[in-house]
């Protein structure tokens, strides 16, 4: 064998031993780290993560979860950024098609979409369909922010821009994020719950100039009145957390009472 063929079966050698050629001990880089002797790694990392599978036990484990949060945050923020000025419309998913109150958030999405604001709903039926429904036959920009529930319930079709979460609070922070205010139709449970969020970061002023705007004053009267006379007498809330909350009949005055403070 000559000299050439030498040198070449031992750098092949080096080579499969992890060592660099002419030198006495194994060394091989794995990335900015250094492995020498008996830290050396048989294998590559390439090789580990493209050969093995091992237990999946890691995807329903905290860790993953924490980083599965992190890229709802990061897609979130990623497609709203740069939405301009926008209010999000809250209600029941049961609101039928044809009833009034169905009717009125059509014409609350026509309205605010007019008014040159974005409408952001849930992305589902009812009166979020009949918000985003009005935005988008208005030329306006409909935002769905969708939930992923035990049953399905999808976006409706009248969204432009549609984004689903798996956690309600990822959910919640861009209802609050990129909208300016919000407008509460008649709903159940969840349009509660989003209500009273709204509710709790204005009165402890995580949000500042953020109105709500409860429409339908024969629906919302008892719930403000149980508000004022049991949570306000009974000194469980200021009398001035009741201004926080506008109550009314009237489609033009609930725009401007969610419009009048934003600016362009």
């Amino acid at each position: 064998m000559n000299r050439d063929a030498e040198e070449a079966a031992a750098a092949e050698t080096a080579a499969a031993e992890g060592r660099p050629t002419g030198r006495g001990w194994p060394e091989r880089h794995t990335g900015p780290v250094v492995r020498r002797r008996g830290q050396v790694q048989k294998s590559t990392t390439d090789q580990r993560l493209l050969d093995t599978r091992g237990s999946s036990d890691w995807v329903h484990s905290d860790p993953w979860r924490v980083m599965r949060i992190q890229s709802e945050f990061v897609e979130g923020f990623g497609a709203l950024a740069e939405l301009g000025k926008a209010v999000s419309v809250f209600g029941s998913a049961r609101m039928a098609e044809g009833t009034a109150d169905y009717e009125t958030g059509v014409r609350i999405g026509r309205a605010l979409a007019e008014a040159g604001f974005a409408v952001i709903t849930g992305g589902g039926p009812g009166a979020m369909e009949a918000a985003n429904r009005g935005a988008c036959e208005a030329g306006g920009v409909s935002v769905g922010l969708g939930i992923e529930l035990p049953f399905e319930q999808g976006l409706n079709p009248y969204v432009d821009i549609g984004v689903n979460f798996r956690y309600f609070f990822v959910r919640k922070t861009m209802f609050v994020k990129y909208a300016s205010g919000f407008i509460v139709l008649p709903g159940g449970f969840g349009t509660l719950d989003e209500l009273f969020e709204a509710l709790t970061l204005v009165q402890t002023r995580k949000v500042t100039q953020f109105p709500i705007v409860l429409f339908g004053s024969a629906y919302w009267r008892g719930l403000v009145d149980w508000v004022r006379d049991t949570v306000v007498d009974g000194g469980k809330a200021s009398p001035v957390d009741l201004e926080l909350l506008h109550l009314t009949d009237d489609v033009d005055e609930a725009v401007a009472l969610v419009t009048k403070e934003i600016g362009d």
